[in-house]
C-alpha cells in the first residue's frame, strides 16, 4: 500500500458560524413545519366536522 509522504502540515478547518451549522437543516425544518400544519388542519376538520372556522358560520 502506497501512501503520501507526510510533510508535517496540519490543515485546520475554519470555525463554522452558527448560521452555517443550521444551513443544511433549513429544508428539514420547513418540511416538518408543513407536516405539522397539515396534521393540525386535518385534526381540526375531523373534530369539528367542517373546514369552516366558527367565526365564518
Amino acid at each position: 500500500m502506497h501512501s503520501e509522504p507526510q510533510t508535517g502540515e496540519v490543515k485546520h478547518q475554519k470555525p463554522r458560524h452558527l448560521a452555517e451549522k443550521f444551513e443544511g437543516m433549513v429544508g428539514v425544518v420547513a418540511v416538518a413545519a408543513i407536516l405539522l400544519l397539515a396534521i393540525g388542519l386535518i385534526y381540526g376538520v375531523l373534530t369539528t366536522g367542517s373546514a369552516d372556522p366558527a367565526w365564518m358560520k
